[in-house]
């Protein structure tokens, strides 16, 4: 049995990446990443954002970031026997990126408390393609992610000019920051790229798939550029 064990949809947002992993620029070798596999513990854990934030842009502004409850519910799943979680961010909190990395940090430390590393991961194709900084829309009730946003989200995605500009930065002063970091588990570079939201029919892109894996390719070169020793 495979001492690597995350939810099945963790697992299938990983696989885009692990495949595109195999082509790119200056990949561990086989023995490399067997390495890394034995020295992980028996991994189990979940995504994860706390109750109070109805997206990534919530958990992290600086406004809502709530660590009293992510150090109460990291208890609970430390209790239930997870060691790893997997948590979102987002391109638009770097217009912060001194206070971003704060919470970050502090966020890892309570993690790492209950003994929990985490899978950070920096983009995500999935929910509302207009994502905005501020306060964030009330839960629809009833309603699964009714508040998730996109990030980079429709407007960065479509205009190419902007990715070196917008997002290079952000992915790399990221991975950069948190390189070195035994806390962090390793990084998702972005979430289900083609996926296609038809309650955001009106504003998602007609070639978002497209753009979307252009991105990706783009976004492997940034994340190597960082040399980050978690994969």
């Amino acid at each position: 049995m495979k001492k690597l064990f995350y939810s099945i949809v963790f697992c299938l947002c990983l696989l885009p990446l692990l495949s595109v992993s195999a082509k790119a620029a200056n990949p561990w070798t086989p023995q490399q990443a067997n390495d890394w596999y034995s020295r992980q513990p028996w991994l189990v854990g979940s995504n994860f954002i706390p109750s109070t934030a109805i997206n990534e842009l919530e958990m992290w502004q600086a406004e809502t970031f709530d660590l009293p409850t992510i150090d109460r519910e990291l208890t609970w799943a430390e209790s239930l026997g997870m060691n790893t979680m997997r948590v979102f961010l987002h391109n638009l909190l770097w217009q912060d990126q001194q206070g971003f990395l704060a919470r970050m940090e502090q966020f890892l430390r309570v993690a790492d408390k209950h003994h929990i590393r985490i899978t950070f991961v920096l983009l995500d194709s999935v929910w509302d393609p207009l994502p905005k900084l501020g306060k964030q829309r009330e839960p629809r009730p009833h309603v699964h992610n009714s508040g998730w946003v996109q990030a980079p989200g429709a407007e960065i995605l479509r205009d190419k000019s902007r990715w070196k500009k917008d997002l290079k930065p952000y992915v790399v002063g990221v991975i950069s920051h948190f390189r070195n970091d035994h806390r962090v588990l390793m990084w998702d570079l972005i979430n289900e790229p083609d996926n296609g939201n038809p309650a955001y029919k009106s504003s998602e892109l007609s070639n978002k798939a497209e753009l979307a894996f252009e991105l990706l390719k783009q976004e492997w070169k940034w994340a190597r550029e960082a040399k980050p020793s978690n994969p």
